[in-house]
């Protein structure tokens, strides 16, 4: 019965979300449209498990850029979208993994900030060698190594003057022991990198095989210079 109610909750919502672009025809052009109602519909069919899904405006604008870097060909066939919202404090869950071919959540982690990107919440970015600051925007895997972390994954910066720099200033994807519950209890905060986005250890050797090799990473705060930089722009926003 629960579970009839909540796909009944479901459809309400993609229903409500498909005539809102269909009759507010001076909110967006018909391509626009189009594309808002296709990332509700594939928005509300995942299965989150129970975890709490990532905003929608998040998942809105992480999934234009990875259809965008798809029909680029940047992307494997794996399906797989990760993203990150640094507009939520480091002691809560801000990292999602989802597989968009099977429609569903793998993993809802923590992950670290730089550390000169702030305390407990980042606000201040960059794309400068030795800033021990994060990041912001789209990223494609590359290949796994094993460095001082373990298995760790290179990311390549796709936007330029705005991550481009990552190889160059090492930014990977590892895991780290202050990425922890343990770590916020004693601390009061999650540990910080210098510049990595960090996971949990007991994560690390899970997560980032299956990111690895070209799938699509997304690191978002609404910072102005990349609002007004970013190759990438949402459907929501003015043209």
């Amino acid at each position: 019965m629960r579970k009839t109610a909540l796909n009944a909750s479901k459809a309400w919502v993609v229903l409500i979300s498909i005539l809102f672009f269909a009759f507010n025809e001076d909110s967006c052009s018909t391509e626009d449209c189009d594309a808002g109602t296709e990332i509700s519909v594939l928005y509300h069919d995942i299965d989150f498990n129970k975890n709490e899904p990532p905003p929608y405006d998040l998942f809105e604008r992480a999934f234009v850029g990875y259809r965008h870097l798809d029909k680029a060909n940047k992307l494997s066939t794996k399906g797989i979208l990760t993203l990150i919202d640094f507009r939520r404090s480091a002691n809560d869950k801000r990292l999602w993994v989802l597989d968009l071919r099977n429609k569903k959540l793998l993993y809802h982690s923590l992950a670290a900030h730089g550390r000169n990107s702030g305390d407990v919440f980042a606000r201040t970015f960059s794309n400068t060698p030795n800033s021990n600051q994060s990041s912001l925007g789209f990223f494609v895997t590359g290949k796994t190594y094993v460095g001082k972390h373990g298995i760790s994954l290179k990311l390549h910066g796709v936007e330029s003057g705005i991550n481009d720099k990552a190889e160059a200033r090492a930014i990977v994807m590892h895991g780290a022991n202050y990425v922890s519950e343990s770590h916020i209890k004693k601390f009061g905060r999650l540990g910080r990198s210098f510049g990595c986005p960090a996971v949990p250890m007991e994560l690390h050797k899970k997560i980032i095989p299956q990111l690895a090799d070209g799938t699509c990473l997304f690191i978002y705060y609404p910072d102005p210079h990349y609002i007004a930089n970013s190759t990438f722009r949402s459907v929501s926003d003015p043209s």
